[in-house]
């Protein structure tokens, strides 16, 4: 999740207030996407060093072994922390805008002891119950040693999802910027060198090792948290004291006052967070149990083929380790702007805003398309030699192939999950995501049992999935602010994908007689990316107006548009 400094850098630089000292100003909904976004690239792609060298060093079934735990692990995390981030992020939005009457410091204390104390008894559970989760749920005890060195992570995520709530809340998206850029440095480094060191025992205690870098990772990005965090109460006297000197006649923020409440009793807040947080989980664990109960169906379902379970187990981390993380890749985007919109959306609901809340739907859906789309063109038309460049091995190609059209479902979809947990809907999210899930365990059982089809079962059932989900998802989102998507978004954004794919095609083949393999796969993208941005300009989804918004880039931008 990382780069070299530079970027890190930068991103710091423009949240600081030079003439002030203190870093405690807020971003602009744009700003605090586009900071998310920063690191969010940066993540996925350095994120991608362990995924492509993982495989190399412990092969696909080790990648599988790695993979299994995992889903039992975020119905865990998701259980413990699933809705409080956005609870704490939501409270401590409503409580700059005093819309509520307790501090942001009394949300953050209440929410970390209460998600704490969660989190340290059900790393105990784990560990305690390993071998019956291992041989009876997970049915391959050799994710034994991978399960008990995953289970310590539960505490430290779920210290760090209050701390990244409490900085969301105050449109302060640096310090979760910087933190998981910390975090996915730590853990490229470790899960890989755990992993090769640990690999002469055997590929399950490999796997083990790279679960422990991955351990390793999360407390590094836990330790950035508290410390930004730190820092802050030490410069919030000085924010407070310039706060003051430039008050007019009304005071603009009710927060130093509210700062004296510290012994209140909390039994409304804890109430209060609890009636955000219980239905936000609630539609967040059915997702993870759903990912739970495709890994155990889709193992059962492969076995019903006639797959052997070593097989079995390559094919399911080939698909979860390979080709999922492939295809989420501008996932950064998407969570950036899912999670930089819930306060946005909070703020503005809370202000009775109708107008600001369509208008910050329309950047959010808009932004996800338009970035989004060359992904997938490029992850269609270029799939087996991508995946013979990253992972060594063009034969799963056809599944990235397959999913690679479905892909703009999945880009759209945390906005608009975000927008309906942030107004208060998180039933309506629950239900949509209930729905998917019946669906695509269905349809798992249905196909991936058949040998005809044997993997690509569950591929088409994820597929279906995304789809149907992102369709509710949007419908209740209509519904509920009588939205109006823009249809002329989707067929502009289709044309330039169509042209954009063609471009990339031609350049491809038509070079292959004169240029070497990798000259061909960095031009054929570059140049269908230039053609990509020219039709997408002239159609006026792209316009320096745009781009002038957003941070570090923004300048230059803002001058070529002479604004």
């Amino acid at each position: 999740m990382k780069n070299n400094g530079f970027v890190p850098f930068m991103l710091i630089a423009c949240t600081f207030n030079r003439e002030r000292g203190v870093v405690l100003k807020k971003q602009t909904f744009i700003q605090g996407a586009m900071i998310l976004l920063a690191a969010g690239i940066i993540n996925r792609i350095l994120g991608f060093i362990p995924r492509i060298a993982l495989p190399r060093v412990i092969g696909a079934e080790g990648v599988g072994i790695y993979q299994l735990s995992y889903p039992f692990f975020i119905v865990l995390v998701t259980l413990i922390t699933g809705g409080i981030p956005l609870a704490v992020a939501k409270l401590v939005a409503e409580a700059d805008t005093g819309a509520n009457r307790y501090s942001p410091q009394r949300i953050l204390q209440v929410s970390l002891s209460f998600t704490l104390t969660l989190g340290v008894v059900f790393m105990f559970l784990c560990i305690l119950f390993a071998p019956w989760v291992t041989k009876y749920v997970l049915t391959d005890e050799r994710v034994y040693h991978t399960f008990v060195s995953m289970s310590p992570m539960i505490a430290i995520i779920a210290v760090s999802a209050v701390y990244r709530g409490y900085f969301q809340g105050k449109q302060n998206m640096m310090p979760t910027a910087i933190s998981s850029i910390v975090e996915t440095i730590i853990r490229i480094v470790c899960v890989i060198w755990f992993a090769w060191l640990l690999l002469p025992h055997g590929i399950a205690q490999a796997a083990a090792g790279a679960m422990l870098g991955a351990l390793v990772g999360e407390f590094g990005g836990m330790l950035v948290l508290l410390w930004k965090y730190n820092r802050q109460k030490k410069e919030l006297p000085l924010a407070n004291q310039q706060n003051m000197s430039n008050l007019t006649a009304k005071p603009l923020n009710p927060i130093p006052s509210v700062l004296k409440e510290t012994g209140t009793p909390q039994p409304g807040l804890i109430r209060r967070l609890l009636a955000i947080s219980i239905p936000v989980t609630a539609g967040r664990l059915v997702g993870s149990l759903s990912y739970l109960a495709e890994t155990i169906v889709t193992a059962q379902s492969l076995a019903l083929a006639g797959i052997s379970k070593g097989l079995a187990t390559a094919q399911y981390g080939a698909l979860q380790g390979m080709i999922i993380p492939l295809l989420l890749l501008p996932g950064a985007l998407t969570s950036s702007l899912a999670t930089s919109l819930v306060p946005s959306l909070s703020e503005a609901s809370a202000q009775g805003d109708r107008a600001l809340i369509h208008k910050r739907m329309h950047q959010a859906l808009r932004l996800a398309l338009v970035t989004g789309a060359p992904f997938s063109v490029f992850m269609y038309v270029l799939a087996e030699p991508m995946c013979l460049v990253l992972y060594n091995d063009a034969s799963i190609g056809s599944m990235l192939k397959l999913m690679a059209p479905f892909a703009l479902f999945i880009y759209i979809q945390a906005p608009l999950q975000a927008a309906l947990q942030a107004l208060d809907r998180p039933g309506k999210a629950l239900l949509n995501t209930f729905i998917g899930a019946v669906i695509k365990i269905t349809l798992i059982l249905t196909l991936a049992s058949r040998p005809e089809y044997g993997i690509f079962g569950a591929v088409i059932a994820i597929c279906v999935n995304s789809t149907v989900v992102t369709l509710l998802h949007a419908q209740s989102v209509r519904s509920l602010l009588q939205f109006r998507f823009k249809m002329m978004d989707w067929v502009k954004t289709g044309a330039g994908m169509f042209i954009m794919g063609a471009a990339t095609l031609l350049v491809y083949e038509e070079t292959a007689m004169i240029l070497p393999f990798w000259v061909r796969m960095l031009l054929a993208p570059f140049v269908g990316l230039i053609v990509y941005f020219i039709v997408m300009g002239w159609t006026k989804m792209i316009d320096f107006h745009d781009l002038s918004r957003a941070p570090l880039i923004g300048s230059w931008f803002k001058r070529r548009s002479g604004k």
